[in-house]
């Protein structure tokens, strides 16, 4: 039997990304005076950038290496995947609001909300993936940690939500500190990776 194959998916996502990525950048306009003052009045805007950047980026490795794990996708697959690139293409619009209100406490809290939302999503999905009854025994395993992690990145995410009006360089400590736990997936997804044999079926 013809099974949906993935590369169209794996096509699809990665455009939507670069684009995510480009047009956060199109977002740093270069200052009109030639002043360090002027540059420096940039900072808000520029490292807003950055944490965005950095969250999109280890979506991006996440979510390609979890796209490896599957052998087939399925509608519900294609829509879950849509459902986080939605949440994603509204990242740059908050990046950019925070930088251009220097950390208002309502674009702060928004942030909060659409990365809860966007880790929603992605979990949706991985849970989606999990729940194919061929997984293999260890990956199996690696969703089953991956369910108590997210159970906490989340429950801080709503967090820094209403902290963003008590300070919101608590909710900005969250938003730094929760990605770099999703840094770099873990080895057991490559080594199973590396383990499919070659041919699987494509669009």
């Amino acid at each position: 039997m013809h099974t949906l194959g993935k590369n169209r998916l794996e096509a699809f996502s990665d455009g939507v990304v670069a684009i995510i990525i480009t047009i956060m950048v199109l977002e740093l306009k270069p200052p009109h005076a030639t002043t360090p003052e002027a540059l420096f009045q940039l900072a808000p805007v520029f490292l807003s950038y950055v944490l965005s950047f950095v969250v999109v980026a280890i979506v991006w490795v996440n979510h390609h290496h979890l796209l490896h794990t599957v052998d087939h996708v399925s509608g519900r697959i294609l829509w879950l995947n849509n459902h986080l690139l939605f949440w994603l293409s509204l990242v740059p619009f908050i990046t950019a609001w925070i930088g251009e209100s220097h950390l208002a406490p309502l674009p702060v809290a928004l942030y909060g909300l659409v990365l809860f939302c966007s880790g929603a999503a992605f979990d949706l999905l991985r849970r989606a993936i999990a729940s194919d009854p061929a997984t293999d025994p260890a990956l199996a395993e690696v969703h089953r940690r991956s369910n108590r992690t997210n159970a906490v990145t989340m429950a801080l995410y709503v967090a820094s939500v209403p902290l963003a009006w008590v300070s919101v360089w608590l909710s900005v400590a969250i938003y730094v500190a929760v990605p770099l736990l999703y840094f770099m997936p873990g080895r057991t997804i490559e080594k199973l990776s590396s383990a499919v044999p070659a041919g699987a079926p494509a669009d």
